[in-house]
């Protein structure tokens, strides 16, 4: 029994410690014309408006839709939160929140028996959820204290595929990026054919193929400016994990600078 009792104790303990730890993300809202942008931002731990900070720019997958904001933290918020790295680095970190009535990415999207299908649209106008998210970094990238410099995007799943689109409507915008378990249609590439980027997928992913990022993977080959690539060979869609668990990502990331 009191071994049992400690074991509950202990699991308490770490879900009060990681809900502790998400809320130091604080909740904001943007709002243009009638339509509202839910986020969430982590600021470095000793914020000083004088002063200039890298931002790094997030966007989730699919299931993390919706208006709580607060699952769009599920995967990767805990990522900027390890001690290590908020003490080595200071950086501003935001996470956008899409409704589940929009998209990041500019894609038709058909399901036949259960399996989804993804057709990349060449172009476009950007979705209301996009739109809204090129508004706000419009407006919050022109603060004083964000370094322009050095400004970044990542995301996962639906969040890749939005990486992908943001990067041709900004692509002089971001000092680098990555994208996990992505996609776009191959003749936006050439867009950002110079912003550095890692591309992440899960060899055996039945929810968004692989082929999609070794695509964009070898359009930048052609274009001649090689994009890093990482196939994970055993990973399903779930390849974010094995992503952040790579040492490496974010020291390259914020090793760019425009």
């Amino acid at each position: 029994m009191k071994k049992t009792a400690i074991l509950l104790q202990l699991f308490f303990l770490s879900i009060t410690t990681f809900a502790q730890d998400l809320s130091l993300y604080k909740k904001e809202e943007f709002v243009s014309q009638g339509d509202t942008l839910k986020y969430r931002i982590l600021y470095p731990k000793n914020f000083d408006a004088s002063k200039q900070y890298p931002v790094i720019l997030f966007l989730h997958g699919r299931g993390e839709s919706g208006n709580d904001n607060q699952k769009q933290l599920a995967n990767g918020g805990k990522l900027f939160l390890n001690d290590n790295f908020r003490n080595s680095n200071e950086v501003i970190t935001i996470f956008p929140q899409c409704s589940q009535t929009s998209y990041w990415a500019n894609v038709d999207i058909d399901t036949v028996n259960n399996k989804r299908f993804f057709t990349f649209v060449k172009g476009g106008e950007p979705t209301k959820a996009m739109s809204l998210v090129l508004q706000f970094t419009d407006q919050y990238f022109k603060h004083s204290y964000v370094d322009p410099s050095r400004i970044y995007v990542g995301g996962l799943s639906m969040g890749g595929m939005g990486t992908f689109e943001i990067l041709r409507r900004k692509p002089k915008t971001f000092a680098a990026a990555f994208a996990i378990c992505g996609g776009d249609n191959v003749k936006n590439v050439k867009k950002y054919k110079d912003v550095p980027l890692w591309i992440f997928h899960g060899g055996l992913d039945d929810v968004v193929t692989p082929q999609f990022s070794y695509g964009i993977y070898r359009e930048r080959k052609k274009l001649g400016n090689d994009a890093k690539f990482t196939l994970y060979l055993k990973a399903n869609h779930n390849s974010w994990d094995s992503a952040f668990a790579e040492p490496e990502l974010l020291p390259w990331l914020l090793s760019n600078k425009k």
